[in-house]
């Protein structure tokens, strides 16, 4: 039994995504290619960024950020989910799971403010371009990544401190990973407190980002209908689309995961529409900030025809 919150649980079992034993081998192979896509997707783009000199902007500055963040969050969940897949009873450590569940929220909650960062970066590049360099320069783009990862660690840090004095009396997790709310289950002590505490870290965490995100395309959008160009409206818009998809992506599953109370959401639910911010929007994002971006086509090619002549 451990002193500090006196919790007779000394590992917990994680539940899995499923537990239909014909889906388990497709499921395995599907996240199995889901998770090298992120690593070599996410990696390949930092190793870009830092490499090539073209890409020593704000925009990748933050990019390569977020990459790093998505690698992380990855890394932290899916391992341990294939694991599930393959054995019949996945069973993890009460020091283990409260380590994932402080990482998975530090990264998690980073992801929202560093995608608030980034809307930020694309207003004042449309709407004052002639002050980017001076709005966005270097000691900026530090601090505000200094920032990202210092509200991740103190709303995981939050979370931590009020699980920890929680009472477990069960050890089934009705879920992949260690997650709050299925955590939450297991109590058989009040969790009226920690619920509220996770509900407010959630709304401040997922809504001021989006406030962020909405006034800035506010007026990022009518910037662009400013332009009197076609073409020019098509170029300047084409360069937030994939972001904006991405951005309802991520905010959109984890507001119908973490802004619904206990007693009104589904653990079932929660599974699902907690796979796309942790899995498949980590895969994603290479290809919708990256791969679709004029700027990194021209920098894999000169990276590529320096390999080749050397």
């Amino acid at each position: 039994m451990a002193e500090g919150n006196h919790s007779t649980v000394t590992e917990f079992i994680l539940a899995g995504l499923t537990d239909k034993p014909e889906l388990q081998l497709p499921l395995f192979l599907l996240f199995l290619g889901i998770y090298v896509l992120t690593v070599v997707g996410n990696l390949g783009m930092i190793t870009l960024i830092v490499l090539s000199s073209y890409l020593h902007t704000p925009m990748y500055y933050l990019l390569s950020s977020l990459s790093f963040i998505d690698l992380c969050q990855s890394t932290v969940i899916t391992p341990k989910m294939l694991v599930n897949f393959v054995t019949e009873k996945n069973t993890i450590s009460y020091a283990e799971c409260m380590t994932q569940l402080y990482f998975f929220a530090a990264l998690a909650i980073a992801e929202c403010h560093m995608l608030a960062a980034m809307t930020y970066d694309r207003y004042v590049a449309i709407c004052n371009p002639l002050l980017y360099n001076v709005t966005m320069s270097n000691q900026v783009c530090s601090w505000m990544v200094f920032e990202v990862y210092t509200m991740g660690l103190i709303g995981a840090t939050v979370h931590i401190a009020c699980i920890y004095s929680m009472l477990f009396c069960e050890a089934m997790i009705n879920h992949y990973a260690c997650d709050l709310y299925p955590l939450l289950e297991l109590s058989c002590s009040s969790t009226l407190i920690n619920e509220i505490v996770g509900l407010c870290i959630s709304a401040f965490n997922i809504f001021f980002p989006t406030l962020i995100i909405l006034s800035s395309y506010i007026f990022i959008i009518a910037s662009i209908l400013r332009i009197r160009s076609t073409e020019g409206r098509a170029k300047t818009f084409s360069t937030c689309s994939s972001h904006i998809s991405a951005v309802a992506l991520f905010f959109g599953s984890g507001a119908f995961t973490y802004l619904q109370p206990s007693a009104v959401s589904s653990m079932d639910q929660g599974k699902v529409s907690s796979v796309f911010y942790t899995t498949v929007v980590p895969m994603l994002n290479p290809v919708i900030y990256s791969l679709r971006n004029k700027d990194v086509k021209v920098a894999i090619s000169k990276f590529l025809g320096k390999r080749n002549f050397l």
